[in-house]
């Protein structure tokens, strides 16, 4: 009789990386998992310390230019501190331990609990800014983070745990509360990451998105931007010009939440291209149209060589006059929309495409036709003094979010006059098969215990709930 001998599972070196790496996350996370509600609050500031500190900004933002060349050191530094302080101001104003809400009249008690080890997949246009950020958030809920940065960005990304790191060891907390894969990130470590952990975010590529979704792992990704904007014939044109510019080129255009079209109604179109020529824009002839659209799109796809360049570099790439290079962003008019058209997407440029439309209902259609082309569910925008147009946008188009006379980069993602939470992450809800439709928060990085109380009796009559039925229908 043959004798069966079952062996153990062997794990790829890919999958033996990702369980060395939960063995510690799961011994600091367990150590860190009873911290009552002012030590959670301590391990955020440190964390959000580590990186806000001046000369850590500073330092992180140039090797993020150095390493990736995308963007610019001065907005790293902004974005970095400004992101950071937005950020902590939310999290300290919320509970996260024991009891972080009652409702008597249900007889419900919620209590929060750690969900464990969160993995985080970072991008490579934000490879400082956004580590932190999610790391402040999974700490607040008491989770340990590991994280998997972009390959472009990993000396940036790894230099920022380091930093995140002594931050939690100067409390008398585990370092190993925030770990990063070695170098080389490759697809199968982060795979294998994403199948480890408890919970995965991931921002940045739509493959690893799609990845994390179909891990197996509770996940939350985020869809592509693709942001448009309408100029109507109310709005404050030299207000809402300053605004689009102030956002469009903030960090040379690397943010999902920068313009990348705006539509203007035509009764005031010309006096609109005007109002954004003075604010700092180029308006390209149309001879050199093509010459945009033929050098920043290679094979169609974005020429990593023009995206997130300063100005300099692109009116060489595309061939413009001398005078262009003064200017701190180019417009480009387009009518069509779609495949054919790439201007009608995302640049991650300071390219900026121009729609004329004929009034407000056909600039609305124009804004359908390209979120359906790409960056629906994400966000839009509209500069007026309409307000009843503001609800008409939100209540008929596909988006999670919809600004009304902002620079669209500082509301979209919290703002210190924007009622949304503070974040890198922007969901995009399932018009881009995202989990979530909002900005990610605290909120997400927690699981919740209900406890459930009797409460009088609330049961309805039959003819309560089935009467208007019943009255047009018959029983």
């Amino acid at each position: 009789m043959s004798v069966v001998v079952e062996m153990p599972n062997q794990k790829s070196p890919a999958q033996q990386i990702a369980a060395d790496l939960m063995r510690k996350a799961r011994i600091a996370q367990e150590a860190f998992a009873e911290a009552d509600q002012a030590r959670v609050d301590e391990a955020v500031r440190a964390v959000a310390w580590s990186l806000y500190k001046p000369e850590h900004a500073k330092e992180l933002a140039e090797l993020a230019v150095q390493d990736t060349g995308l963007g610019n050191v001065p907005d790293k530094i902004i974005k970095k501190q400004r992101k950071t302080f937005g950020t902590l101001r939310d999290l300290l104003r919320v509970k996260s331990v024991g009891e972080i809400e009652r409702d008597d009249k249900r007889g419900i008690v919620k209590f929060a609990k750690p969900i464990g080890v969160v993995g985080i997949v970072t991008p490579s246009t934000n490879p400082g800014a956004t580590p932190v950020n999610k790391t402040m958030m999974a700490i607040k809920g008491r989770n340990a983070v590991i994280v998997a940065p972009s390959p472009l960005g990993y000396r940036t990304t790894g230099l920022t745990v380091e930093y995140m790191r002594k931050a939690l060891a100067q409390i008398g907390l585990p370092e190993d509360l925030v770990q990063i894969l070695p170098s080389p990130v490759t697809k199968d470590t982060t795979q294998a990451l994403m199948e480890a952990v408890d919970l995965v975010v991931v921002t940045g590529s739509q493959d690893n998105v799609r990845r994390a979704y179909s891990s197996g792992t509770p996940a939350i990704g985020v869809g592509a931007g693709n942001v448009p904007v309408i100029i109507d014939e109310t709005a404050n044109l030299d207000d809402a010009a300053k605004k689009i510019c102030a956002s469009k080129t903030f960090d040379n255009a690397t943010s999902c939440s920068s313009e990348n079209s705006v539509v203007i109604v035509d009764a005031v179109y010309d006096k609109a291209i005007e109002a954004l020529k003075r604010a700092g824009g180029y308006l390209v002839d149309p001879s050199k149209k093509a010459n945009v659209v033929n050098e920043l799109w290679k094979n169609g796809k974005l020429n990593r060589h023009l995206i997130a360049r300063d100005m300099p570099v692109l009116v060489k790439g595309f061939g413009l006059p001398e005078e262009a290079a003064k200017s701190k962003f180019l417009m480009v008019e387009e009518t069509g929309i779609g495949r054919g058209y790439p201007l009608s997407g995302e640049k991650l440029a300071l390219v900026l495409t121009v729609y004329r439309a004929s009034d407000f209902k056909a600039a609305k259609e124009t804004i359908r036709k390209i979120l359906d082309f790409q960056g629906k569910g994400h966000s839009m925008g509209l500069h007026t003094t309409n307000m009843a147009r503001a609800r008409e946008l939100a209540e008929e188009l596909p988006v999670v979010r919809v600004l009304i006379n902002f620079a669209h980069t500082f509301g979209n993602g919290g703002g210190f006059d924007s009622g949304l939470e503070f974040t890198l992450t922007m969901g995009c809800g399932s018009w881009q098969k995202n989990s979530i439709s909002e900005n990610l928060n605290y909120r997400h990085f927690l699981n919740i215990t209900h406890l459930v109380t009797p409460i009088p009796e609330d049961k309805p009559s039959e003819e309560a709930l089935f009467g208007p039925h019943w009255a047009k229908y018959g029983k």
